[in-house]
C-alpha cells in the first residue's frame, strides 16, 4: 500500500476513533449529577466544546510515530498538532475556571433581599476570573509562540532594542494598566458590589457589570452609563448599599402654623404600618423647621431596599398630602393679609 494512503488512513481512522471517544465521554458529562453532592451545581457541560476537538486531536497525536512519511512531514505534522493542543488545553482550562467559578456561585444567591454577602462574593469571583482568564490567554499564546524558533530568536532582539519604542508603549499602555490595577483594588476593597445602588455624574442606578477595565451602571430609566473602573478609585460617589440594603427614607410637608403635629404623626404611625413596603424599624414625624410663613415637617421611615424605599416615600407623602386636605384643610400653607380699619376722620 502507498505510504500516503496508509498515513492518510491512519489520521482519518485516529481522528475517527476520537469522535467516537468524545461522544462516549459526553455521555458521563451529562450524567455528572452523581459525581457531585446535590447541593454543589457543576455544569461539566462547559467542557463538550473544547473536547470535541482536544480528544480528536490527541488520537491523532498518538499515531504520528506510526506514519508512513518522511521525518520533515512528521516533524510538521506534529508541530501543527502540539500547537493545537496547547491552544486546546488553554481553552480547557479556562472552561474549568467558569465551571468552579459558577459552581461557587451557586450557592450566592444575589435575588434575594439581604444580599450584602453574595454579592461581594460575585464581584470578587467575577473579577478573579477575568484575571485568570486573561492570564490562562497569555501563557497559551507564549507556549504557541515558543514553538517557532524564528519567533523566539525575533522576541529576543526586540526585546533586546526595545528602548525608546518600549517607553512610548508603556506610556500608550499607562491607563489600560491603570486600569487592570485598579480592578484587582475593587476586588480586594470592594467599594462597589454587584448590584449596589450609586449615585455616580448626578445619576441613580444599580451596579450592573465589573469588568477589568470599566464598570456598567443601570440607570434608573434603563440607561447604561460606561465608565472606566479606575473612576471608582479617584473620585467620590455615593454607595448607598455599601454595608446593607436596607435605607432610611425623608419626606417633608409644609403646613400652616395651625397644625396638630400629634395628630399627623399618627396618621404617619398609621400609614406605615398599613403598608407592606415599611420593614417596621424607623417610624418618626419631627418639626425641623419654622419660617414666616411655614411649618417643616419630616416624616422618618424605613424600607428594606432603594426601590422599596422610593416607593414608600411617593406613598407617604400622598397619603399625608390627602389626611391634611380632608382632615385639616385650613392647615395647608396660607398666606395671611391683616388689615386694619382705619379710624374715621
Amino acid at each position: 500500500m502507498n505510504n500516503y494512503l496508509f498515513s492518510g488512513i491512519l489520521i482519518v481512522s485516529s481522528f475517527t476513533g476520537g469522535w467516537i471517544l468524545y461522544f462516549f465521554v459526553s455521555l458521563l458529562l451529562k450524567r455528572r449529577d452523581g459525581f457531585f453532592s446535590k447541593g454543589l451545581k457543576v455544569n461539566l457541560m462547559l467542557l463538550k466544546s473544547p473536547l470535541r476537538f482536544l480528544i480528536p486531536a490527541l488520537c491523532v497525536l498518538g499515531v504520528i510515530p506510526l506514519l508512513r512519511l518522511p521525518a520533515k512531514a512528521r516533524l510538521l505534522i506534529g508541530n501543527f498538532i502540539y500547537i493545537l493542543l496547547i491552544a486546546l488545553f488553554g481553552w480547557v482550562v479556562i472552561k474549568i475556571v467558569y465551571i468552579v467559578r459558577d459552581a461557587l456561585l451557586n450557592r450566592y444567591d444575589i435575588n434575594t433581599r439581604d444580599n450584602v454577602h453574595a454579592r461581594s462574593v460575585h464581584t470578587q469571583m467575577r473579577v478573579i476570573t477575568n484575571i485568570m482568564v486573561v492570564v490562562i490567554v497569555l501563557l497559551t499564546i507564549s507556549f504557541v509562540l515558543m514553538n517557532f524558533a524564528e519567533v523566539r530568536h525575533i522576541g529576543v532582539s526586540i526585546l533586546a532594542s526595545a528602548g525608546i519604542v518600549g517607553i512610548v508603549i508603556g506610556f500608550a499602555a499607562q491607563k489600560t494598566l491603570g486600569n487592570l490595577i485598579a480592578g484587582i483594588q475593587i476586588a480586594i476593597a470592594q467599594p462597589i458590589r454587584l448590584d449596589d445602588v450609586v449615585i455616580i455624574e448626578d445619576e441613580w442606578g444599580w451596579i450592573e457589570e465589573i469588568t477589568l477595565t470599566f464598570v456598567v451602571v443601570r440607570i434608573w430609566d434603563l440607561r447604561r452609563m460606561v465608565v472606566p473602573i479606575s473612576y471608582f478609585l479617584e473620585k467620590p460617589f455615593q454607595n448607598w448599599t455599601r454595608t446593607s440594603a436596607d435605607l432610611l427614607g425623608t419626606v417633608f410637608i409644609y403646613t400652616d402654623y395651625a397644625v396638630p403635629v400629634k395628630e399627623v404623626r399618627n396618621e404617619l404611625t398609621r400609614i406605615l404600618e398599613n403598608s407592606s413596603k415599611w420593614d417596621k424599624k424607623v417610624n418618626v414625624l419631627q418639626v425641623t423647621n419654622t419660617t414666616e410663613k411655614t411649618v417643616e415637617l419630616r416624616a422618618l421611615m424605613s424600607a428594606a431596599d432603594s426601590p422599596t424605599m422610593w416607593d414608600l416615600r411617593c406613598e407617604v407623602r400622598e397619603k399625608l398630602l390627602e389626611f391634611l386636605q380632608q382632615r385639616f384643610p385650613e392647615c395647608l400653607p396660607r398666606i395671611r393679609i391683616e388689615m386694619n380699619k382705619g379710624e374715621p376722620s
